[in-house]
């Protein structure tokens, strides 16, 4: 999805609490100031989740420009921390689980050993 940025860190934060999901790439860097208190043009993913949980977005910029991705789940809600939660920071394998709709604070393996050999 996300072209590889270099030997960086690029860190994910999730923008807690409910976005007004008629902003745009403007808006939601505005929102990354403001709100998270960080820059949008760091190379970081920032990602924003509606009211009615079924709508993501993504901000990233990647040195040249801003990309925008947007995601709408057909059945079930992105699950979210709430705001009491403060800022979000989540790994590249939990983003691909929350993109799945699957809830990245705890995945299971559907598989585990019960011994060795």
């Amino acid at each position: 999805m996300f072209h590889d940025p270099g030997p960086s860190q690029v860190r994910i934060w999730l923008a807690v609490g409910r976005t007004d999901m008629r902003r745009g790439m403007q808006g939601l860097a505005l929102q990354v100031q403001e709100t998270l208190g960080r820059d949008p043009h760091a190379g970081d993913l920032y990602v924003f989740r509606g009211r009615s949980g079924n709508l993501i977005k993504i901000i990233w910029h990647d040195g040249l420009g801003m990309s925008l991705y947007a995601k709408r789940l057909e059945k079930g809600r992105f699950l979210w921390p709430s705001p009491a939660d403060g800022t979000v920071s989540i790994s590249p394998a939990q983003l691909a689980y929350l993109l799945d709709g699957i809830d990245w604070r705890n995945p299971r393996h559907t598989f585990r050993p019960q011994r060795a050999g």
